[in-house]
C-alpha cells in the first residue's frame, strides 16, 4: 500500500497494545495508516480534536512514542478479482501461501500484494464496443479453474459506453476494456472491506441449502441467504460442523474464515481441505474455497478485518450470481478484541466488559448476507453461518444473544450429548428455524409428507423427553408397553438418523431423498409396531426383529434405494411373522 505523496507525517503519542493514539494525524475515519518505521498497517477508528486513534493488525512490540505514522488516505481494502479461489489469507488478506517462502513467521511489516500481478488469465469479452455497461455489469469471463467460471464485473461504481475491449491474455493490472474513453476496467479491482457492495433489490430466500447433515436439513434447514449461529461450549464439535458445511452445502462459492481460532484447528483445515473431492465435479474442493486463517496467536485487531475481509469476498462472488456460504469461527473471538480494544479505549463497558455497540456490529455483519438481484440482474446469495463459543456453554451471554437476535437459524450444541459421543451434538428440544415454514412446501413438492413425517419425529421426541423425568423416578419396567415403544423408536430416530458420522465415507453426506427414506423406513417400524403393541405382543419380541438392525444400517449403505426396498420389504415379513406368532 502506497503512501501519498505531500502528506504531513504524524507522530505517535502513546501505545497501549494495539491501540495506537497518534498527535496531528490529518486522516479520516477509517483510513488506512501505517505505524512507525516498520510501517506496520493500522486503521483510524477514532478522532478526536488534535489526537487520533488507531487500531494496529499487527504486533506493536518495541514501537516507541514519537515514531512517524503514514497516512494512506484509502480504506481497509480487499483486492478482487481471478486468483481468489484455492487461496489462503490472513485476516488482512495477505496470501499465507507467498508469505511462507520468506520464512516460517509472519514478518511485522510485510507487504505483499494479495493477488499475483504475474500470473496471466485469458479473458473472453461479453461485450462489444458500442454497448452501454451499466454499474457492476459482466463485460467478459476467465475460466479460473475447468470447473468455475470467473465474471469480470465492471466496478459497482462506473458505467459507460464500451470505446475499446481485448480479448487475449492478461495480468489483474491490465486494462481490458475502457469506457466513455476514460475509465479504465482491469480484471481486478478494489473494494472496501466495511462498505457493503450495492445491489438492485433484496429477495426472500426460496432454496434450501443442503447440507448433507441430517438433523439440520429434515429438523432446522437453512435457507440460501440465510443466517445461522452455532453456539456450544468447548469441545462440542463447532468447528467439526462448520468443515462438514463447508465440505458439503451445496452453495457454489465457500469462504471460510478461521477468527482467532486455535492453529491446530487451522491446521486440519489447512490440511484435509486440499485432499478432498468435490462430490458435483470430482476435481478438489478448494478449487471453490477461500480459506482465511487468523488464528489465536495472531494480533486481536485483525480479527476485526478477517471477518469483513471474508463477507466482502463473498459479496464479489455474490454479484456474480453464485450462491456463497460464509462459515465465521468463532464470532466470539472477534467480540473478545473487540471487548480488549474498547477497554484500551476506555470506553464504557456494557455487559460483560464488552463494548455498548456489541449487537450492532453483529447486526451489520450477519445483515450483509441475503438471497438479492445484484446490479447485474442475476440473482445470488450469500449464507452466513457463525459458530459462537460462550464460556461454560452458558447461552445467555451477550455475544450468544446479540447473536440470535439477528440470526433466523439456532443450532444448539450440547455438551451432554457431546459427553455420549452424539454427534453432530445438536439439541434438537433447544434448536430452531424460522425458515421452516417457507422451505416445507419446496421439499413437499419433492417429498410428498415431508413436514407430517418431521413432525411425527419430534412428536416422538418431545415425548421422550417428558418419558425420561418418570424414568428417573421409577424405572423404565414401570412403564406401559405403548410408552415403552415410544422411548425405543425414538433412540432408533436418534441412532439410526440424528447421529451423523463425519469420518465415514458414506454417512459423512446424506442427501435429502436418503434422509426422507430412512425417516420413512422408521416412522413404519414405528406404525406396525404400535399395531402389535395394540394385539398384546411384547416390546422386547419387537425390538428384536431383524428388520429394526437393518434400519441402523441404512445410513451406511452407498446403495441406499435397493437397501430400504429391502427394508420395507423386511418390515412387513418380520411384523407378519410376529403377529402370527412365528417368532424364529
Amino acid at each position: 500500500m502506497e503512501i501519498e505523496r505531500n502528506v504531513k507525517v504524524a507522530r505517535i503519542n502513546r501505545v497501549s497494545g494495539p491501540v495506537v493514539v497518534v498527535n496531528d494525524l490529518d486522516g479520516r475515519m477509517y483510513d488506512v495508516v501505517l505505524v512507525s518505521n516498520k510501517k506496520l498497517m493500522g486503521e483510524i477508528i477514532e478522532i478526536d480534536s488534535d489526537k487520533t486513534i488507531v487500531q494496529v493488525y499487527e504486533d506493536t512490540d518495541l514501537i516507541r512514542p514519537d515514531e512517524p505514522v503514514y497516512d494512506t488516505r484509502e480504506p481497509v481494502s480487499v483486492e478482487l478479482g481471478p486468483g481468489l479461489l484455492s487461496s489462503i489469507f490472513d485476516g488482512i488478506q495477505r496470501p499465507l501461501d507467498v508469505i511462507a517462502e520468506t520464512g516460517d513467521f509472519v514478518r511485522r511489516g510485510l507487504n505483499v500484494n494479495s493477488l499475483s500481478r504475474e500470473k496471466k488469465w485469458k479473458f473472453i469479452p461479453l461485450k462489444k464496443v458500442g454497448e452501454d455497461v451499466a454499474p457492476g455489469e459482466i463485460i467478459g469471463y476467465v475460466d479460473e479453474t475447468k470447473n468455475f467460471r470467473h465474471g469480470i464485473m465492471a466496478p459497482p461504481e462506473m458505467s459507460g459506453t464500451v470505446t475499446d475491449i481485448k480479448e487475449g491474455e492478461f495480468t489483474i493490472t491490465d486494462v481490458i476494456c475502457i469506457l466513455d474513453g476514460k475509465n479504465e476496467v482491469r480484471l481486478m479491482h478494489r473494494w472496501p472491506v466495511k462498505k457493503r457492495r450495492p445491489i438492485r433489490e433484496k429477495l426472500w430466500p426460496d432454496e434450501i441449502l443442503v447440507t448433507g447433515q441430517r438433523v439440520l436439513d429434515s429438523l432446522f434447514p437453512i435457507a440460501k441467504g440465510g443466517t445461522a449461529a452455532i453456539p456450544g461450549p468447548f469441545g462440542s464439535g463447532k468447528t467439526i460442523t462448520q468443515h462438514q458445511l463447508a465440505k458439503w452445502s451445496n452453495a457454489d462459492v465457500v469462504v471460510y474464515v478461521g477468527c482467532g481460532e486455535r492453529g491446530n484447528e487451522m491446521t486440519s483445515v489447512l490440511d484435509e481441505f486440499p485432499k478432498l473431492t468435490d462430490p458435483k465435479t470430482g476435481s478438489p474442493l478448494l478449487e471453490r474455497v477461500v480459506l482465511i486463517a487468523n488464528t489465536s496467536n495472531m494480533p486481536v485487531a485483525a480479527r476485526e478485518a478477517s471477518v469483513y475481509t471474508g463477507i466482502t469476498i463473498a459479496e464479489y462472488f455474490r454479484d456474480m450470481g453464485y450462491n456463497v456460504a460464509l462459515m465465521a469461527d468463532s464470532t466470539s473471538r472477534w467480540a473478545e478484541a473487540m471487548r480488549e480494544i474498547s477497554s484500551r479505549l476506555e470506553e464504557l463497558p456494557g455487559e460483560e466488559g464488552y463494548p455498548a455497540y456489541l449487537g450492532s456490529r453483529l447486526a451489520s455483519f450477519y445483515e450483509r448476507a441475503g438471497y438479492v438481484e445484484t446490479l447485474s440482474g442475476k440473482k445470488g446469495s450469500v449464507t452466513i453461518i457463525g459458530a459462537v463459543s460462550p464460556a461454560g456453554g452458558d447461552f445467555s451471554e451477550p455475544v450468544t444473544q446479540n447473536t440470535l437476535r439477528v440470526t433466523k437459524v439456532f443450532w444448539a450444541l450440547d455438551a451432554k450429548l457431546a459427553n455420549r459421543r452424539h454427534f453432530p451434538s445438536i439439541n434438537w428440544l433447544k434448536s430452531y428455524s424460522l425458515y421452516q415454514d417457507h422451505l416445507t412446501p419446496l421439499l413437499e413438492r419433492d417429498f410428498p409428507g415431508w413436514k407430517e413425517n418431521r413432525n411425527s419425529i419430534m412428536n416422538i421426541l418431545v415425548k421422550e423427553s417428558e418419558l425420561e423425568e418418570i424414568v428417573q423416578l421409577v424405572g423404565s419396567d414401570a412403564l406401559p408397553e405403548d410408552q415403552k415403544l415410544t422411548l425405543e423408536v425414538a433412540r432408533m430416530i436418534r441412532e439410526y438418523f440424528l447421529q451423523q458420522d463425519a469420518f465415514h465415507e458414506v454417512d459423512t453426506y446424506c442427501n435429502l431423498e436418503k434422509q426422507y427414506l430412512i425417516i420413512k423406513a422408521i416412522l413404519e417400524f414405528s406404525e406396525k409396531a404400535r399395531g402389535a403393541i395394540d394385539v398384546g405382543k411384547k416390546i422386547e419380541k419387537i425390538v428384536d426383529l431383524p428388520c429394526r438392525a437393518m434400519i441402523g444400517k441404512a445410513r451406511f449403505e452407498k446403495d441406499y434405494l435397493e437397501y430400504l426396498e429391502k427394508v420395507s420389504v423386511a418390515i412387513q415379513k418380520d411384523f407378519n411373522s410376529l403377529l402370527r406368532g412365528d417368532e424364529n
